[in-house]
């Protein structure tokens, strides 16, 4: 009931936007040659994908992206486990240098990941790996850490080790605080396609929009932007459906 309650609310304000955003174009509120009508948009959409102009656009995005994000979970998800206080002696000596490390902007390592990487499409997954590494590794070590500890005394009490207590209970019990990590990660990989997309690039949704703002081409801005978006959300709902499935799949009878 309240899942249901949470989407109708969020479709509702999504279509209020949509609405506001239609109207404000067409009765002059706004003016059109720097924000077209969403109808506008939603027409040079299909246009680009009829003409096939956008498709190998979106598909080397979410490539990038996807990859990305896959090279974050596997780094993130055990470097959180090894963070979750498990590993005491590497917990103590690591969080100092992960702390620091998640402060760095990743658009001054843009030049070190250059040197090092080039400016190929390996460079472009480790910029995004780096944004997305973070709410992981700390949503994962998190969830570890805040396990219920009389879930732990009542699983030790049956005679569970260590590592079956861990992979038994701990793990399906930090689930939903790994998945929230995963989620804004996620979002972020979306948001550094613009700025990874700008290291000697010359395909990609956020060379498109770069390649749009230079020509001036106000409507390709916003269909790419609309674009991305869509595909955050798509990937959103991808990850919220599978860590239902999960979590019910992990739970005991």
């Amino acid at each position: 009931m309240q899942t249901l309650k949470s989407l109708f609310t969020n479709t509702i304000a999504i279509i209020v936007f949509i609405l506001a955003w239609e109207l404000a174009a067409r009765f002059g509120f706004v003016n059109t040659m720097f924000i077209p009508a969403f109808s506008t948009v939603l027409l040079a959409i299909s246009k680009l994908l009829i003409s096939g102009t956008l498709i190998p656009h979106i598909a080397i995005s979410l490539q990038r992206s996807i990859g990305g994000l896959l090279l974050a979970v596997a780094i993130g998800i055990p470097l959180g486990f090894i963070m979750g206080g498990w590993f005491r002696k590497l917990e103590t000596a690591l969080e100092p240098l992960f702390e620091i490390a998640a402060q760095a902007n990743p658009y001054i390592l843009f030049h070190v990941i250059i040197l090092f990487l080039g400016i190929g499409e390996a460079a472009k997954l480790a910029i995004i790996a780096w944004i997305c590494i973070w709410p992981i590794l700390f949503n994962t070590a998190a969830g570890i850490r805040n396990v219920d500890a009389d879930l732990l005394k009542a699983a030790r009490s049956f005679g569970l080790k260590r590592w079956p207590l861990f992979y038994k209970v701990v793990l399906p019990a930090a689930s939903p605080s790994i998945f929230t990590g995963l989620r804004l990660s996620a979002g972020y990989s979306f948001f550094l396609l613009i700025a990874a997309e700008m290291m000697g690039s010359s395909s990609g949704l956020g060379w498109f929009l770069i390649y749009s703002q230079e020509n001036y081409n106000i409507e390709w801005i916003f269909s790419g932007a609309v674009v991305i978006a869509l595909l955050s959300i798509i990937i959103d709902s991808i990850i919220k459906y599978l860590e239902k499935k999960i979590i019910v799949w992990s739970e005991p009878a």
